[in-house]
């Protein structure tokens, strides 16, 4: 059988979808590579459901179907693009939305919308989802998943590598060239300076850094929100926006909107990012550090991250996979793995008491 699979990905920013081949014939290689936006009305009304956390069963429902049409629009163009059937795939691993994770506390769990019913029947082809529920049942914290796809791809015998993931949610991989493999969630990569220019310039993200630049960010403002408790919490730790969001930015700072000029809050959410993001360089001390992720195309965020750290910043490109391909790469790396009944978690990575068969399958 032809050993292709289809990776979907949409990310805690919803900035667009990306939809990805992945050869597993031989050594795992994307072949081809789509990515389409998001509708502006479908994302308001995840972002909405996600900040408010509350919703009546026929929108949740609603939401859960539009996105599953959405992610066969990218799977279709992506076919043709590549110029094949879907019988010559042998699965689509798909990640979905996620709209709530829950980790820890009596009942504990991971929501996604993104329905693998409608996947399947609309495509003709095996679909898995749920990728981060069974890891939760076995005590883990069912994020990040990436960090096992980075060790089967990217890992060297000769070289210690740090893998940092720029996300709504920055995450973060490392791969000692002995020892065991770590990763966890970092904090806020892009998603608080998505909400703020949002919620003041009614854009979806802030291109290039461009606003941040133009403030100047606010050292004790700053220095407050990195005691946040999520910063100091040992990892396995995972997050999202059910917790970095607006209401986490005015819980921190009740005076915000009055005391700091907007394009200075900006230029503050990006140091936040990068601080936090070299606190973890520098635990590591890894002399090569390889980003991925839209945060990478976040000049002034990387500029400041570069500015921080000893470490050598390199784009993951030079591993051989383009840095807005690897999470969607990885659920088609994980699809793989779990039709073919293999572990695909770490749990040095989410804590899991073991190794699970991640996701759910719907097979046609």
């Amino acid at each position: 059988m032809n050993e292709l699979y289809i990776g979907i990905m949409s990310g805690t920013s919803m900035d667009a979808i990306d939809a990805v081949i992945l050869d597993m014939n031989e050594t795992p290689k994307v072949t081809h590579h789509v990515t389409i936006p998001f509708p502006k009305q479908l994302h308001a009304d995840i972002s909405q459901l996600i900040n408010k956390a509350q919703t009546s069963l026929f929108n949740l429902g609603s939401l859960d179907v539009a996105l599953a049409n959405l992610y066969t629009v990218a799977i279709n163009e992506l076919l043709i693009k590549a110029n094949i059937s879907a019988s010559d795939i042998r699965a689509i691993g798909c990640h979905g939305q996620t709209v709530f994770h829950q980790p820890e506390g009596t009942y504990r769990f991971s929501m996604q919308l993104g329905s693998g019913s409608y996947i399947a029947e609309k495509t003709a082809i095996t679909t898995v989802t749920d990728f981060r529920n069974r890891d939760i049942a076995a005590g883990g914290q069912g994020a990040p998943l990436v960090p096992a796809f980075h060790q089967a791809l990217l890992s060297d015998n000769n070289e210690d590598r740090l893998i940092i993931n720029i996300g709504g949610i920055s995450n973060c991989t490392w791969l000692p060239k002995n020892g065991e493999v770590s990763g966890f969630d970092i904090g806020p990569g892009n998603t608080l300076m998505d909400c703020w220019i949002k919620k003041c310039r009614n854009k979806p993200y802030d291109k290039d850094g461009q606003w941040a630049a133009t403030g100047t960010f606010s050292e004790p403002l700053l220095n407050k929100l990195l005691k946040d408790e999520y910063f100091q919490k040992s990892a396995p730790k995972s997050s999202g926006r059910e917790y970095f969001n607006l209401d986490w930015l005015e819980l921190n700072e009740k005076t915000l909107f009055s005391k700091f000029k907007t394009e200075d809050i900006q230029a503050t959410l990006l140091q936040l990012t990068a601080c936090s993001i070299v606190d973890i360089i520098n635990q590591y001390q890894s002399p090569y550090t390889y980003f991925c992720g839209g945060g990478v195309h976040n000049i002034q965020l990387i500029k400041q991250i570069d500015q921080l750290t000893d470490s050598t910043i390199v784009d993951i490109n030079i591993l051989g996979i383009n840095p807005d391909q690897v999470e969607a790469a990885a659920f088609a790396w994980l699809a793989e793995r779990c039709i073919n009944n293999q572990t695909g978690t770490i749990t040095s990575v989410t804590g899991a008491k073991h190794p699970v068969i991640s996701g759910a399958v719907y097979f046609v």
